[in-house]
């Protein structure tokens, strides 16, 4: 089955932010893969719906960004909303060089998440 960006896998080491982010995606007709960890979301990739991360730049173990370049040199295309409780401007440099597509600052307003997802759904038509 392709991917779709009806489908967006959320990644944060934080359960109470994955189960509140994904919340808020269903409220918005999203269905969402939740993972724990970067390394979770790696070994679940091949079977993967997602047509979207969005992932936590510190994470317990490979960082959010350590990700992106995994994914990157593999040859993934996926956009990535990064969120993080820094606004270092090295870590969001270093996100922006790795594609980004969204940078949010935690706590961020769940109306900025779901614009961002909305014009990734109307770029890709």
């Amino acid at each position: 089955m392709p991917n779709s960006l009806n489908t967006v896998a959320v990644i944060d080491d934080d359960p109470v932010i994955l189960e509140v982010t994904s919340s808020l995606l269903a409220a918005f007709s999203f269905q969402t893969e939740s993972y724990d960890s970067a390394e979770a979301f790696l070994e679940a990739a091949a079977t993967s719906r997602a047509g979207c991360l969005i992932c936590d730049v510190h994470l317990g173990g490979a960082s959010g960004l350590e990700l992106a370049r995994r994914l990157a040199a593999e040859g993934s295309k996926l956009p990535i909303i990064f969120v993080s409780g820094s606004d270092a401007e090295c870590i969001r440099r270093e996100a922006d060089e790795l594609g980004c597509v969204a940078f949010l600052r935690k706590p961020f307003f769940s109306r900025a998440l779901v614009e961002e997802l909305t014009k990734l759904r109307r770029n890709a038509c």
